[in-house]
């Protein structure tokens, strides 16, 4: 059963803006899959949604490192798996210990480890052109669902 909703924004601090909201609404153990082009917005969205999270560290890609982790309210693990060379890769990282762990796991480039998702995650699809962009959220399970319902409140 999977639902989903569409929220378009007008610039990058409306998509801060929204990424916040959504984060006020996520859960320990949530997983966000982030898909979109190069400057789609995806970190921009990630800075929102680790403030929401009560994270205050300064959020930018962590392109070279793989993963970020930042103090919050919950945990916040920021994947950018646009470098990942292999799945092996993110195994040796331990990737279980996030994606099913207590925190909020954040990954921009999802579609590099699709088969290693847990079944229940919040996707993201990212479009746009100039600084507008449409974020399409879509649940696979109950707990992605819960967070879809909640940003939607407002």
């Amino acid at each position: 059963m999977t639902q989903s909703i569409s929220i378009s924004t007008n610039n990058p601090s409306e998509t801060e803006a929204l990424g916040e909201h959504l984060g006020r609404a996520l859960q320990p153990g949530m997983v966000v899959a982030l898909m979109g082009n190069l400057g789609a917005g995806k970190t921009t969205l990630t800075k929102g949604l680790a403030k929401g999270l009560g994270v205050t560290d300064l959020i930018h890609s962590p392109t070279f490192n793989l993963i970020h982790e930042h103090k919050g309210r919950v945990p916040v693990y920021h994947f950018d798996l646009y470098r990942l060379a292999s799945m092996e890769q993110i195994e040796d990282l331990g990737y279980e210990d996030y994606f099913y762990g207590t925190g909020v796991t954040v990954i921009e480039w999802p579609e590099k480890v699709l088969p290693l998702l847990p079944p229940d995650h919040l996707e993201v699809s990212i479009a746009g052109e100039g600084d507008r962009r449409m974020f399409t959220f879509t649940a696979t399970g109950p707990l992605s669902a819960s967070a879809l319902k909640n940003i939607t409140k407002d």
